[in-house]
């Protein structure tokens, strides 16, 4: 089968959060299930400060966008022995971010990911791939799925071509004015109810769920709650429309990637069955925050977005009981403000045990999965989460919200004999209170918490049965377009 992903950000290439994992990782499964996988997305400046080689071929395209036109040029490396096609524009590309700045979006935003989604149609004439599905992601590309079913219904090269559209976040749905039509190159026609407006606006997912052949999501429990009003975020009657062809399939981890065995970035490397190293990770942690150096307290680790999505209204809220208790807690992650003055004010009020880190820092990332002995991840609504798969990876063990993936792979200690963490589901700061203080009375039965560890550690959450999966649904959207 010919498959074609086409994303926004893919790592090691670009890379802002978990849809790069996703999408730097599934095709390479999918190549080794032995099928011809091709990646297209855009050469951001980023691309070339990530040190990937990437070499420019001959292949260009003109891209008419209401009265300009707009030259891009094909780029090519690789991921493994994937294929993977950059689409070069520097007016468009070459900008410090990959979405906008800190002071917000770049208002351009909807120019430039239709000139990316044009771009990669008329590319793939250029260099004669003709793929059996076009697997897209989030509202960056959601304009595929579009013309393939309105401008490009004709098309014969596209005759055969299924488009399948993964939902990473429904939060964020490529929202615009109606003016923004023209300036991506669509016909006023599109701005009806049926097609792309949405409340006197331009919705760019939801033109995407409407004309997909098929659309997934990354949990099974996250493809049940935005079917409803609390997580549908305006778009569950949308989704309702097309429940018959909506899918959740869980994320995946690259095991290959996340291996403290092998891990280069932790203190020391360790096994399920050679713990010992998580004992001099979690000193080697203490000592470079400059936390106490004490193998008494419970360590608990956060790497996140420092947003409210994540929790971090019950987490700051919480301040004052977990600066009192006996426990560490470390924060790595960026985002809103407010909430890092919070924890800046706790450390001054006295809070030694308390740590934040801001800014993205893959390898601290990796050091805190490593020395934390559990993971908090109490998030408001969570579409899959890889944090607490890693953490699962790490043998720290999840405390999380019974929401969306959280829900599909946590399994809470009072519930099961196949427990590997805890839950909690009223989002409140008091439920998420007695949560953590199960974990942590839990962490002092020293034998009882390393088998609780390593049955985490033992889980298998690779990507293998998730491509499975994903080539089944292909199969169903190539049968339905030949239908």
């Amino acid at each position: 089968m010919k498959i074609l992903f086409v994303a926004s950000e893919v790592a090691p290439f670009a890379k802002t959060g978990g849809l790069a994992d996703v999408t730097g990782s599934l095709p390479k499964e999918l190549k080794r299930l032995g099928h011809d996988v091709r990646i297209f997305l855009p050469y951001y400046r980023e691309v070339e400060r990530s040190g990937v080689p990437v070499r420019k071929m001959r292949k260009a395209v003109e891209i008419p966008l209401g009265d300009e036109v707009h030259r891009g040029v094909l780029r090519q490396g690789s991921l493994g022995d994937i294929p993977v096609y950059l689409l070069e524009n520097r007016a468009f590309f070459d900008r410090d971010g990959l979405y906008g700045t800190p002071a917000g979006d770049y208002p351009d935003n909807h120019r430039r990911f239709a000139f990316f989604c044009r771009g990669v149609l008329e590319l793939l004439k250029r260099i004669d791939f003709r793929p059996d599905i076009i697997h897209c992601h989030d509202w960056q590309t959601a304009l595929i799925p579009i013309l393939l079913r309105y401008e490009l219904a004709s098309d014969l090269f596209f005759a055969r071509t299924a488009a399948v559209y993964t939902i990473h976040n429904l939060a964020y749905q490529g929202l615009f004015p109606r003016e923004t039509l023209a300036e991506m190159g669509l016909d006023p026609s599109y701005f009806t109810i049926e097609r792309l407006e949405y409340y006197g606006k331009v919705n760019l997912m939801k033109g995407a769920i409407l004309t997909a052949d098929l659309v997934t999501t990354v949990s099974e429990t996250y493809c049940r709650e935005i079917l409803a009003a609390e997580q549908g975020c305006g778009l569950e009657g949308v989704l309702q429309c097309r429940k018959d062809d909506l899918f959740g399939i869980l994320n995946g981890l690259d095991y290959d990637e996340w291996a403290p065995a092998t891990d280069q970035d932790i203190f020391k490397r360790y096994t399920s069955t050679s713990l010992a190293g998580k004992a001099a990770n979690k000193k080697g942690l203490q000592r470079l925050l400059g936390l106490e150096e004490r193998a008494d307290l419970p360590l608990v680790g956060m790497v996140s977005r420092l947003v409210a999505q994540k929790g971090f209204d019950l987490v700051t809220e919480l301040l004052p009981r977990l600066a009192a208790e006996d426990l560490q807690l470390v924060v790595l992650g960026t985002g809103d403000g407010a909430y890092a003055r919070l924890f800046e004010d706790a450390r001054e009020r006295g809070a030694r045990n308390i740590s934040l880190t801001t800014g993205f820092d893959p390898s601290l990332s990796r050091k805190v999965y490593a020395g934390s002995d559990i993971f908090l991840m109490p998030s408001h609504f969570e579409p899959c989460g890889l944090g607490q798969l890693i953490a699962f990876r790490y043998g720290a063990v999840p405390v999380v919200r019974k929401t969306g993936g959280l829900a599909d792979t946590v399994t809470d200690s009072r519930k099961s004999q196949a427990a590997n963490g805890f839950t909690f589901e009223p989002y409140d700061a008091d439920a998420l209170w007695e949560s953590l203080q199960r974990a942590i009375s839990a962490w002092r039965d020293r034998e009882s918490w390393k088998r609780l560890m390593r049955r985490g550690m033992a889980m298998d959450f690779s990507w293998h049965r998730s491509a499975e999966k994903y080539l089944e649904l292909y199969r169903r959207g190539v049968a339905k377009k030949e239908a």
